[in-house]
């Protein structure tokens, strides 16, 4: 489980988070919805030990990242493109996580052909995609078969074929008692996957709870987005 409590960040006089909190539940896809700015990838950054907040938690399993014995086998996470080096090839690059967390080179080869890269895993990086990268950044963040999957705007740059298959592989995930966080803008690409939404806008949580709660009397998720974050005159930027 991943369990942001009350949490705060400020950036100088701007407040980037102000105290939210909500959970990400094991067998279950999350949506952590918002347009760009909204702060969810600061709530990602610092759940993942890559930031620090001002006040309140962010924990996985009841413990800070940093406090984990074994991450990689707990939590894999996809947030800015692949993260590789441009001259690397995407089995070196694999392969290189692999041994810096002791797991086996036979793992590398089995998420390569789970995301769809095998024919691809002897060119450098530099060569790949846009969605490419988005697959070898997947791959990598499923080297350790994790508890907990985070991913920030993970269909950023595939093609149609590509998204069906992220989506159907999220929610097989999710059906084995997995926890996925999946954050993103796309309204009708959470509608199609999610079975929890969360909206963020200007860093403040203003909507938790099943896909159908949020939707609530709205002909589609968007509408619902629309009608939340213009309430009370914040509309959305």
């Amino acid at each position: 489980m991943l369990t942001i409590h009350q949490l705060v960040k400020r950036r100088g006089s701007r407040t980037i988070l102000n105290g939210i909190s909500f959970q990400a539940q094991p067998g279950r896809v999350t949506g952590f919805l918002g347009p760009n700015g909204a702060g969810k990838s600061s709530t990602l950054r610092i759940a993942l030990g890559l930031d620090r907040a001002d006040s309140g938690k962010a924990l996985i399993n009841g413990k800070p990242f940093t406090h984990l014995r074994n991450p990689l086998a707990t939590v894999g996470a996809l947030l800015d493109g692949s993260g590789a080096h441009r001259a690397r090839t995407g089995q070196a690059h694999l392969s290189w996580i692999a041994r810096s967390a002791g797991l086996p080179r036979s793992r590398v080869d089995e998420v390569l052909e789970v995301v769809g890269l095998s024919d691809a895993a002897s060119r450098r990086v530099g060569s790949y995609s846009l969605g490419m990268g988005r697959r070898l950044g997947l791959a990598a963040a499923l080297l350790g078969d994790p508890e907990i999957l985070i991913l920030d705007e993970p269909v950023n740059g595939l093609d149609p074929e590509g998204i069906r298959w992220i989506r159907t592989f999220l929610r097989e995930r999710a059906a084995t008692g997995r926890t996925v966080l999946l954050s993103s803008h796309l309204m009708g690409e959470l509608a199609e996957t999610v079975d929890d939404v969360v909206v963020i806008h200007q860093g403040q949580i203003v909507a938790d709870g099943t896909l159908a709660e949020v939707t609530g009397a709205h002909s589609s998720l968007e509408d619902a987005f629309f009608a939340l974050t213009t309430r009370n005159g914040r509309a959305a930027p």
